[in-house]
């Protein structure tokens, strides 16, 4: 098989679907891998790196596209890569497709066999292709979040770890995931006062075992309204896989929060978990409503790609060799969570969560 790697052309996005290593490991098993010129200098790969793993390296991107069977990519494609899909193609990359309803009816329109990373599941629910850049956004989302706190950031001022004699600040995580726990553990370990909330009292019980001096909670209406009013910074850490981030935060209470307070919306590749939320990017990152500056990037992992590709790829690695190996109608009939996986296929919307966005009924080619 043909595996494609084009430079990716989302704003700011510096990650690399693909390390040279990774190019090794497909010619080793029979494949061949084709990158695009300059796709990994932004995590640090330069072209010669992918030469000497057996790749070979192109300029174009219709080059890539036209000539792979399957293309690995870190984000959705963008519009300007709409017109390079075509029917029979294998798209593998985070797709995030309910709340991208345009590009859901773009791959169906072309016939795309599209898998997003996002909805890769294992048996015991968990997400490991979400996993490593939910780690990743959890940590930086503290990060994030102390810098919109910063008074020239439009925040209040506040110092998350506080000072001698200084109370300090409190955080709100919404959601107990992966995310949220990462984002727990740095913002307890820098000393904030933390609160994760979460539906899954197990959930709580575990998360209450691991972290040392944060509260937990158990999420509902009363609880949410209560611990964002008295927070300084909100995280949002929520996911449905496959379907729409719940908003559960109102503008309302937006509007009830703390003047210059900060919210992370880490949830916003699924649509957010405020209402007041809208996607921003890294040149842009925040903006302030109703007295509350939000940090709302779709790609907050971008922010650091050298680790973030590295994280990816050593997760995302092992299930595109085995769809190369064996086919995706194979691979998926062996592997529960390619099935899972896969969203969009053959002018069909494979995945029960996208369907119930697109209002259509699923159709699994496993049926």
């Amino acid at each position: 098989m043909i595996i494609g790697v084009p430079t990716e052309t989302k704003p700011d996005e510096r990650r690399v679907s693909l390390t040279p290593a990774g190019a090794a490991a497909l010619r080793i098993h029979g494949h061949r891998a084709i990158v695009q010129s300059g796709a990994g200098a932004g995590s640090g790969f330069a072209d010669r790196d992918y030469r000497e793993a057996g790749a070979a390296i192109v300029k174009a991107p219709e080059a890539v596209w036209t000539r792979a069977d399957m293309v690995l990519k870190v984000k959705e494609p963008q519009p300007p890569e709409y017109a390079l899909m075509r029917p029979g193609l294998i798209l593998f990359t985070y797709l995030h497709l309910a709340s991208d309803l345009r590009l859901a009816r773009e791959l169906l329109r072309r016939r795309v066999s599209a898998l997003g990373y996002e909805t890769v599941q294992l048996e015991d629910g968990s997400l490991p292709l979400l996993a490593p850049m939910s780690e990743v956004a959890g940590r930086l989302a503290i990060q994030a979040g102390s810098w919109c706190l910063q008074a020239r950031s439009g925040g209040r001022g506040v110092l998350l770890s506080g000072a001698p004699g200084v109370r300090p600040g409190k955080v709100a995580v919404l959601g107990g995931g992966i995310a949220g726990f990462n984002a727990c553990r740095v913002a307890a370990g820098i000393g904030a006062q933390v609160t994760i909330l979460d539906v899954n009292p197990s959930r709580l019980r575990y998360l209450s075992d691991l972290l040392s001096g944060v509260t937990t909670v158990m999420s509902n209406r009363a609880t949410v309204e209560e611990e964002v009013r008295q927070a300084d910074l909100v995280i949002g850490s929520v996911l449905v896989p496959g379907a729409r981030t719940p908003r559960l935060i109102s503008a309302r209470l937006v509007s009830k929060m703390k003047p210059g307070a900060a919210i992370v919306d880490l949830s916003i590749d699924q649509g957010g978990v405020a209402e007041t939320s809208q996607p921003t990017t890294h040149a842009k990152p925040t903006f302030v409503r109703n007295g509350v500056v939000h940090y709302c990037v779709t790609n907050m992992p971008a922010m650091v790609p050298h680790t973030s590709t590295y994280a990816l790829t050593n997760s995302t690695l092992t299930y595109a060799l085995e769809i190369a190996d064996r086919g995706l109608l194979e691979a998926g009939r062996r592997n529960m969570a390619i099935r899972h996986g896969l969203n969009t296929y053959d002018g069909n919307v494979a995945h029960p969560a996208v369907a119930q966005v697109l209002r259509i009924k699923p159709h699994s080619p496993w049926e």
